[in-house]
């Protein structure tokens, strides 16, 4: 980036100040190491699809953040609860390129789930939007704010499925190929639906 000049020929551009310019082309170097991440989505409540392509878009919309890839859309049993006592869910996997820390990007999926009236009054409680960080390039951590990968994925089926329709040969930090993940635990409550489309951010 550069710096406009004085006497620059069209007069509606202003100067760029060099503190600016600076701060522009320092930024500019980070995009040089984006990060892989994977981040599962879920909704049981309202027009879960609509909410889930908002989520999607929201994640775009996202300085430092690139979606990548974009999973079928899957429907699922709610998870520890009773049958029938709660909605079936809509669920998806991205994968993203970003240039965040995971506590940022932590805050950003948080921001999302806000925007879309996420409550946390319940645990395994019905909920409009779950924005869920699976994976983080090849982090292991056991942070009690981000735990990574995500401490329970390699046991869901509806995190497996869609991810591994996405990218067959991921692997999951720490537990094994994706694939072998899914073979483990079977596709018992999840069903592809093959008429329903997640569309990528243009």
């Amino acid at each position: 980036m550069t710096a406009f000049t004085e006497g620059h020929s069209d007069p509606t551009v202003q100067p760029v100040p060099a503190s600016v310019v600076e701060r522009v082309d320092a930024a500019d170097t980070t995009l040089q190491n984006p990060r892989r991440a994977v981040v599962a989505l879920g909704s049981n409540l309202g027009n879960r699809l609509e909410t889930l392509q908002g989520a999607i878009d929201a994640l775009e919309d996202t300085p430092g953040v690139r979606v990548k890839a974009v999973s079928p859309v899957y429907e699922t049993e709610p998870w520890g609860v009773d049958p029938g006592s709660q909605p079936s869910y809509f669920n998806a996997v991205i994968v993203l390129r970003t240039t965040l820390p995971p506590s940022s990007l932590l805050e950003r999926a948080h921001a999302v789930e806000e925007a879309f009236h996420r409550v946390r009054d319940q645990r395994w409680g019905p909920r409009t939007l779950d924005v869920d960080i699976v994976s983080y390039a090849d982090v292991v951590s056991d942070d009690p704010q981000l735990t990574l990968p995500h401490p329970r994925a390699h046991e869901r089926a509806f995190v497996l499925a869609p991810w591994h329709d996405v990218d067959p040969s991921a692997l999951l930090p720490g537990r094994g190929p994706v694939a072998a993940l899914l073979a483990g635990v079977g596709r018992d409550g999840v069903a592809a639906r093959g008429d329903l489309e997640l569309r990528l951010p243009e």
